[in-house]
């Protein structure tokens, strides 16, 4: 074990090393290793290679990667997009990257980023690095709960979004309806192209407020020792698996789905305006539930 500037490696039960975060308190891809966790989490469940290689417009095909920190997910979505031609721009946000720098200092210990330090010291010193021939890599340092509320994201609307931030209990801000529905305002025009945003949590809680941030929102795929995790999109046809009447039946007797609001959390059940709102979206509302769901969800 070795620590620097609040960081220490940690050994994993499945084998291999991660990152600890001694302020937050928490262990990252703490149920398998970062590799793992990128592919199967973001890069695979997402189709990310297949989507790059469809992708026929003339821009680039945008990836939003918020929540660089060691870079796990946007090394991992580097590799798999190796023998691609298709331009891919992907946009990573930090509000610090002293966790990058300590990874960077451990490369060979964390395996993963072993063969991209040169890419990696670029990226943090120029704030612009080239990993594949087509594939350009920007780093956006700042809050970026309070960089998109104000609307001055600067990068373009994404296709894919890897949303890994520290958990709700460590980092509400990034997990309040303000920043779901400023995500949501940069996808949601028209001419948005599809977009997926993948994410570690099932929270109850956290799946109502992206849903109430204007998301359609599904179950995702299990990683690690999580049976599921979540998956939103633009578009309620990207959906495999939706949630739904079953799901919302389920949000009335939580006791822990009060939307997340500005920068406390607040653990509870849903509020009644709330539960209203939820049950009228487009993506629940064409929904016929069984008569025993329709029992529990009237009010």
């Amino acid at each position: 074990m070795q620590t620097q500037s609040g960081f220490e490696l940690v050994e994993l039960k499945g084998g291999g090393r991660s990152i600890r975060s001694l302020a937050h308190g928490e262990t990252m891809h703490i149920g398998t290793n970062p590799r793992t966790e990128a592919l199967v989490l973001h890069i695979r469940q997402q189709r990310l290679r297949e989507r790059v290689a469809e992708w026929i417009a003339v821009s680039p095909f945008v990836i939003w990667d918020i929540g660089l920190g060691p870079a796990g997910n946007a090394i991992t979505a580097i590799e798999e997009l190796r023998g691609t031609t298709v331009p891919v721009e992907m946009h990573s946000f930090e509000i610090s990257t002293e966790v990058l720098e300590f990874a960077l200092n451990h490369a060979e210990a964390l395996e993963y980023l072993s063969g991209w330090e040169s890419v990696i010291a670029q990226l943090l010193e120029e704030g612009e690095a080239f990993p594949l021939p087509n594939v350009r890599w920007l780093l956006h340092r700042g809050d970026f709960s309070k960089e998109a509320a104000q609307g001055r994201l600067v990068a373009h609307a994404p296709s894919a979004i890897f949303f890994d931030p520290y958990s709700p209990a460590r980092n509400i801000e990034m997990w309040n309806l303000e920043t779901f529905r400023a995500i949501w305002k940069a996808v949601s025009a028209p001419e948005a192209p599809d977009c997926l945003m993948t994410n570690y949590t099932r929270s109850t809680s956290v799946r109502v407020t992206m849903a109430l941030g204007g998301w359609f929102v599904g179950t995702g795929v299990a990683t690690g020792d999580k049976t599921e995790t979540t998956i939103a999109a633009n578009r309620l046809e990207l959906l495999e698996r939706p949630l739904d009447a079953a799901w919302i039946r389920r949000v009335r007797s939580s006791t822990n789905a009060t939307s997340i609001r500005g920068r406390n959390e607040v653990n509870g059940p849903i509020s009644p305006e709330d539960f209203a709102t939820l049950k009228a979206l487009p993506q629940f509302a064409r929904q016929v539930p069984s008569t025993a769901e329709r029992a529990e969800i009237v009010d």
